[in-house]
């Protein structure tokens, strides 16, 4: 049976740190983003349709876009998005 000692107890800790130094910093794993600016150019329904079909397929909200603005062409508006992009 072990019984341990008053004596066993002692241990140094400067042996211990360099017994098990300290590791390196990780390397940063935060992913990086980078701005994409998109822009839509057309009459106001198809503006207005292209933005709901992006964000039916989880891209945008509809929000995010800035409002229509006529391009002084006729029927035709513009609208833009800046989005911060995952970059791989």
């Amino acid at each position: 049976m072990f019984q341990p000692s008053d004596s066993d107890a002692y241990a140094s800790t400067e042996a211990s740190a360099d017994l098990f130094p300290k590791p390196a910093p990780a390397p940063s794993t935060s992913p990086q983003y980078e701005p994409v600016r998109h822009m839509l150019f057309g009459s106001p329904s198809i503006v207005q349709a292209t933005i709901k079909h992006l964000y039916a397929l989880n891209y945008a909200e509809p929000n995010e876009w800035s409002r229509l603005m006529p391009t002084g062409r006729g029927n035709e508006v513009m609208a833009t998005l800046t989005k911060k992009v995952k970059v791989s």
